[in-house]
């Protein structure tokens, strides 16, 4: 899930700078290649963040250029986005050219035929192939998005969602005496669900009782809308063990522990009342906090740590015109239950959310072509540093070396190392066609627990249940 924030200036001149600098070697190429399309305009749609906004205000103005083909971005809410993308997939009306493709909804896309094989498009038509693009150089995260070695979406952002603190609050010294003196250890990010509640409660109370306008965590916890759910079941359920939404594929698509599942089983009971805990003690705005809300609290300065969507380090981190923690935030991987770690470096489970997207071709567009050429130039190596550092997102393996990012990268306190290094702990969402059927069938009584009509348990049960009995709806469960 993502946030809209505009770019920097600075970010966007080192993006222009990188991404057409880069890339002018091979003007012959793209000029040739797109004799057939001039004065075509391709239209796409995409959720306003830092990484759309870079295409939209950078790359596609590249494109035209060099090309002679429009490139027409709407960005919009993340709502609207989805809404009008499916709408016109499923109508076959073939208004949008290309459109994002979230890496949780993929599944529901391949399963109901709605994208473009991109590498059989380029394989029917070579003189389309762009020397500088190669699938191979994406990072692994593209495999979300393939079917049968396929590709059928370029990636075009990639983050995990990690744990931010502020440094300036963990190092002040009067507020590391306290802190011992309260608990009899040392103030440092926590490594367990227990100590970041702790740290949580103290701030709080540190903010209250020194009249300042700060909290011991942020929260998800949107009381009406999906960023509450997605920051439960791929943020914080996998942290306790509590893996693929507690659906077990491999038993009948098990979701109760009656059946096999672990969507009401202890573990995930804990895990939600931990949250709820946290949210209570978060900033008031947290109850009406979507991924968006999130960001911007942090930044305010309002929480000391917080589960937080990667592509928002960068701005939160830097740029002085949006955050007041400019230079105070430390990144480290979330807390977690004993075993969660050894699970994820054995793959039998993960850490927390590998979250991104990547823009598809719908098979209603009618300039397929003229978009292939398009997402092929997006996905080169040479336009990826420039945009790595205007959205803190990597998608090309040999981004993670360029100068520029590596320089970005100490400023970011190591984020793209965490990255490239500790990424493979993060998973992605299952691989569900049923993704967007069962997260509305069991949202209602997830919102009711969030305003205290349900309890945790209660709650949990009656969504293990509904699960299931969706499931059943469906044809999974037999």
């Amino acid at each position: 899930m993502n946030v809209r924030m505009k770019l920097g200036v600075a970010a966007i001149a080192v993006g222009l700078m990188s991404g057409t600098a880069l890339a002018d070697s091979n003007d012959d190429f793209w000029a040739k290649a797109a004799e057939p399309y001039k004065g075509v305009v391709l239209h796409g749609v995409t959720e306003s963040t830092p990484p759309s906004n870079y295409i939209k205000d950078v790359l596609a103005p590249e494109f035209e250029k060099k090309t002679g083909i429009k490139v027409e971005i709407e960005t919009t809410s993340w709502d609207q986005m989805y809404d009008k993308a499916i709408k016109d997939m499923e109508a076959g009306t073939g208004i949008y050219d290309m459109v994002y493709i979230e890496q949780d909804i993929i599944y529901s896309y391949l399963a109901r035929n709605f994208l473009v094989d991109i590498t059989k498009e380029l394989k029917d038509n070579p003189s389309l192939k762009a020397p500088t693009y190669d699938d191979a150089n994406f990072t692994s995260f593209a495999d979300y998005f393939k079917q049968k070695d396929d590709l059928y979406g370029v990636p075009m952002e990639a983050f995990i969602k990690i744990y931010l603190y502020r440094k300036d609050l963990f190092d002040d010294p009067e507020i590391k005496a306290a802190f011992k003196k309260q608990t009899g250890h040392d103030l440092a990010p926590a490594a367990t669900h227990e100590q970041y509640t702790e740290i949580a409660d103290f701030f709080t109370k540190w903010g209250k009782d020194h009249d300042m306008q700060l909290w011991g965590s942020t929260a998800q916890a949107h009381t009406g809308h999906p960023a509450s759910w997605y920051e439960f079941f791929e943020s914080v359920a996998p942290t306790f063990g509590v893996y693929n939404w507690g659906i077990n594929a491999s038993d009948n698509y098990g979701a109760t522990v009656e059946h096999g599942g672990q969507m009401n089983s202890d573990k995930a009971k804990a895990a939600l009342k931990w949250w709820l805990h946290l949210r209570d003690v978060a900033p008031p705005e947290s109850v009406q906090s979507t991924w968006s809300e999130v960001a911007t609290t942090f930044a305010a300065g309002r929480a000391a740590q917080g589960l937080v969507y990667g592509e928002n380090a960068a701005w939160i981190q830097a740029d002085e015109s949006k955050s007041k923690v400019v230079g105070k935030v430390g990144f480290a991987l979330p807390p977690l239950s004993p075993g969660v770690k050894e699970d994820a470096e054995s793959r039998k489970g993960y850490i927390g959310y590998y979250d991104g997207g990547a823009f598809g071709i719908p098979v209603s567009s009618k300039n397929k072509e003229a978009s292939a050429l398009f997402l092929e130039y997006i996905g080169q190596d040479s336009v990826q540093p420039g945009w790595a550092i205007a959205a803190p997102r990597i998608t090309n393996k040999a981004t993670y070396d360029d100068p520029q990012v590596k320089d970005m990268d100490k400023k970011l306190g190591g984020y793209y190392t965490m990255l490239k290094d500790d990424g493979h702990l993060f998973a992605g969402a299952p691989p569900y066609p049923f993704h967007a059927q069962v997260r509305e069938a069991t949202a209602p009584i997830f919102y009711k627990i969030l305003t205290g009509e349900l309890g945790a348990d209660e709650g949990l049960d009656q969504m293990a249940a509904k699960a299931e009995e969706e499931l059943t709806t469906l044809g999974y469960r037999k």
